[in-house]
């Protein structure tokens, strides 16, 4: 059991929460009991993982999507009440971190996916390694983009979406940003990417895709964004003798 003012510290500290420019409140959102036992991770703070934390009767939850978004409506009223109202009613604290978790250098989304795939990480397109959040890196082996796109299948258990470049034969040098990045394709294959994989896709990346000459694979923003927060519990799990429990609430998107 640790202090909740303790593990928040301890996260902070470790992510850099504060130097982050972000869209959103990284860190302590809603302060529930003083003392953490148990932690329950999830990708985002959904209503199915709050009625989850209840029944596992968790201390905090733990995501990458939190609440109080730039832009959103500040009123706390229909799902934000119901939401919040979950965890006020059983003291569980709500910690988030969303820039900072995608970009740390051995924990975040980036860095465990290119793990779980075997990428070899090279160094980020924009910032330095644990600051930015478009990597880049290499392939094990030289391989066509239809064998890279069967192997994200099997490992993240959902078929992405796939747009060709004709143009681009077997692929070696690779990017990726997780979650919603399909913006930044262009810098993707300016850095001499040959594909670029994300999370979600616009109407207008297929034609960037084709054009420029750049493979583009979208993988699922919540199934590019389930393994930052994982690592995360499994670290404070291991540093300060918490139960963790990660909880994949199915979201096809």
């Amino acid at each position: 059991m640790i202090h909740r003012d303790q593990l928040v510290a301890a996260c902070d500290h470790q992510l850099r929460a504060a130097e982050f420019k972000d869209f959103t409140i990284n860190g302590l959102q809603v302060a529930g009991s003083e003392h953490v036992k148990r932690i329950m991770t999830g990708v985002t703070a959904c209503q199915a993982l709050l009625d989850e934390a209840v029944a596992w009767q968790a201390d905090m939850v733990l995501v990458h999507h939190g609440y109080f978004w730039k832009n959103e409506p500040v009123a706390i009223t229909g799902m934000k009440q119901r939401r919040i109202k979950t965890l006020l009613d059983h003291d569980i604290s709500l910690l988030a971190y969303h820039l900072p978790l995608d970009a740390h250098a051995e924990m975040g989304n980036n860095a465990e996916l290119a793990r779980h795939l075997g990428w070899k990480v090279e160094g980020c397109i924009d910032g330095a390694l644990g600051e930015g959040l478009l990597w880049s890196g290499r392939l094990p082996q030289p391989h066509s983009v239809s064998k890279l796109a069967a192997q994200i299948a099997q490992t993240l258990q959902r078929k992405p979406l796939v747009i060709e470049a004709p143009q681009v034969g077997d692929i070696e040098r690779i990017a990726w940003c997780t979650g919603g990045a399909q913006d930044m394709i262009t810098d993707a294959y300016e850095s001499g990417a040959q594909v670029f994989v994300s999370g979600e896709i616009s109407e207008r990346t297929t034609h960037l895709a084709r054009e420029m000459g750049i493979h583009y694979i979208a993988a699922g923003h919540h199934a590019t964004e389930r393994y930052g927060v994982q690592a995360l519990g499994e670290w404070l799990s291991d540093e300060y003798d918490v139960e963790h429990r990660f909880v994949d609430i199915d979201n096809p998107a």
